[in-house]
């Protein structure tokens, strides 16, 4: 089994005030490779105490689906014979409330536009190449959210 490990760290500024909820969400993600990552909560849920330039948890999450979903379809179309040169993904996700003063992101849209050298996958390749991909990512398999793949037709 893997072990995969995250660092967060936060620390209180000079003159903000904790108990009055007026301090920045601003913090740091370390990873063991030796990336530091600026984070926040997002801007929709703290407002101004967010800080803009970082990434939040939810943009995260929607990036990890996207990640594990290209890194998982690049293989198995290397496997299918297909050769990509390039794929970019403007993925989105959606929060909505789950129970009542509960929200959770409950859908997310992957949208990869895949370029491809040779031969191309026909629609139907694509599709199946997605769905394989989608069934074997390991972030999909880990979450309950409505995950859609809405991939354009191989051209």
């Amino acid at each position: 089994m893997a072990k995969y490990v995250a660092s967060v760290r936060w620390a209180l500024q000079a003159g903000e005030d904790f108990a009055k909820g007026r301090y920045s969400r601003g913090h740091t993600l370390s990873f063991d490779g030796g990336i530091e990552v600026p984070a926040s909560a997002s801007s929709h849920i703290v407002g101004k105490w967010a800080v803009e330039a970082a990434v939040d948890p939810e943009e995260l999450f929607v990036a990890a689906l996207s990640n594990c979903h290209m890194l998982t379809f690049l293989h198995k179309a290397r496997l299918a014979g297909f050769v990509a040169v390039a794929y970019a993904d403007d993925a989105e996700g959606m929060m909505a409330e789950i129970a009542p003063g509960r929200m959770g992101v409950t859908q997310v849209w992957l949208r990869p536009q895949i370029t491809w050298q040779g031969t191309a996958p026909t629609s139907a390749e694509l599709d199946h190449l997605h769905h394989e991909a989608h069934l074997e990512c390991f972030i999909a398999n880990s979450v309950t959210t409505e995950v859609t793949i809405e991939a354009p037709v191989a051209i």
